[in-house]
């Protein structure tokens, strides 16, 4: 798969599910204006067809690029999702195709911490069964099993950015903080490592998971882990659906050994408002179900639709991949005088000898070279110091070297 340079009018860039108007201001403001937007998802029959001719892809969660979608794409070079997960895009396929995938890992990180603090307090207070007392007449006036979050351990499984976060935050309420992760992490304030999982889920007061999904934390809470838990505990998930065994933390909460419980991911969730939301915790008092919202603010859908698209442009504009969750990561600087291009290939030897070889033939001197392989697969890009013009063969030579991927010029 190759591209020649292309005027910035020319790359059609497909923006999908509503992105924030900050990814469509950062586009045109960098000489961009072939854009097409849609407030929601597309049928998959739809998107193959609009995928077909785009270049730049933009997405949140609810679309999915599997292989026959990004196999139909025939001008895609990347893709960005607007959002911090990226398991709704087959990333294997888009490395086969020399198409580098972006996310915006840490712009929403303040807002998921957020909601979580307020649902502690609210499990504390018991506050879900109360309101939904109060919608249905009753009048629940009582301080039994209503705690302040003061003093009382909360336990967070996962420190990174997100974890992390609401470890401050916590702890400027009151809260004592503990936390676990697979890798040992420099604990903020005065938050404590745990040993273990276990030791953490025995000494807690409110759990909250902050992990990815991974093989390793699937279905990692179970009726085990919960029963670990103390009695009266209360556990919050704003992470991944799959981490946690919804029929398990159901049976954990209608027994009473969970006193409360907030889920914002679920293992299967609806495409569309239209569709009914089917979940085990429907109906149990004193759980917080929510739509998968941790990171449903304006302020960070905003800083995610600036961080992706300025990810998107800058690979656009200088073939810069820093960020790519798929791909060799190369920051590289503005491209001054002469011509960049960039050359995506299977790693196999002599692929920069032909490369050379090809700039010395045509009489080019290169002034630059920036090249990372990851194992199977090579990403260079290269600075010559004249322009090369579409006639002299260069582009055709570079799309022969065996082993290409793609070629692009960069404008």
């Amino acid at each position: 798969m190759s591209n020649l340079s292309l005027a910035k009018d020319k790359i059609r860039i497909l923006l999908l599910e509503g992105v924030h108007e900050n990814a469509v201001r950062v586009f045109e403001n960098a000489g961009y204006s072939n854009i097409e937007f849609h407030k929601k998802a597309l049928d998959e029959d739809v998107l193959k067809e609009k995928i077909k001719d785009a270049h730049i892809v933009g997405i949140r969660s609810r679309t999915q690029l599997t292989e026959e979608v990004i196999n139909s794409a025939e001008k895609l070079f990347s893709v960005g999702c607007f959002c911090i997960g990226t398991n709704q895009v087959s990333l294997r396929t888009a490395l086969t195709k020399g198409v580098p995938v972006f996310n915006a890992p840490y712009s929403n990180t303040r807002s998921v911490a957020e909601l979580v603090l307020g649902e502690a307090i609210m499990l504390m207070r018991g506050i879900p069964a109360k309101s939904e007392s109060c919608h249905a007449g009753g009048w629940m006036k009582s301080a039994t099993g209503s705690y302040e979050v003061r003093g009382k351990t909360l336990g967070i499984i996962g420190y990174g950015h997100i974890g992390s976060q609401l470890s401050i935050l916590a702890e400027a309420v009151g809260l004592k903080v503990v936390y676990f992760d697979v890798v040992n992490k420099l604990p903020l304030g005065n938050a404590t490592p745990c040993e273990s999982m276990d030791q953490l889920l025995q000494m807690s007061d409110i759990v909250s998971l902050h992990v990815p999904d991974t093989a390793e934390t699937r279905n990692m809470i179970g009726a085990r882990e919960l029963g670990e838990m103390k009695a009266g505990a209360h556990f919050i998930n704003a992470a991944r659906g799959q981490v946690v065994e919804i029929p398990a933390l159901a049976d954990a909460l209608k027994d009473g050994h969970i006193a409360g419980a907030a889920i914002d991911v679920f293992p299967v969730e609806p495409k569309g408002a239209d569709d009914e939301f089917v979940s085990e915790l429907r109906g149990i008092p004193n759980v917080i179900l929510t739509p998968h919202i941790g990171g449903s603010t304006q302020e960070a859908q905003a800083n995610i639709g600036t961080e992706v698209a300025e990810k998107l442009v800058k690979y656009s504009d200088d073939g810069s991949t820093f960020g790519a969750v798929n791909f060799m990561e190369v920051s590289l600087p503005v491209k001054g005088a002469g011509t960049r291009f960039m050359h995506i290939h299977e790693n196999k030897p002599g692929v920069m000898a032909h490369i050379s070889e090809i700039m010395v033939e045509h009489g080019f001197n290169i002034l630059g070279q920036f090249l990372q392989t990851d194992g199977e697969y090579g990403y260079v890009v290269v600075d010559v110091d004249a322009d090369i013009e579409k006639g002299q063969g260069v582009r055709q030579a570079l799309r022969d070297i065996p082993g290409t991927i793609r070629v692009r010029f960069l404008r």
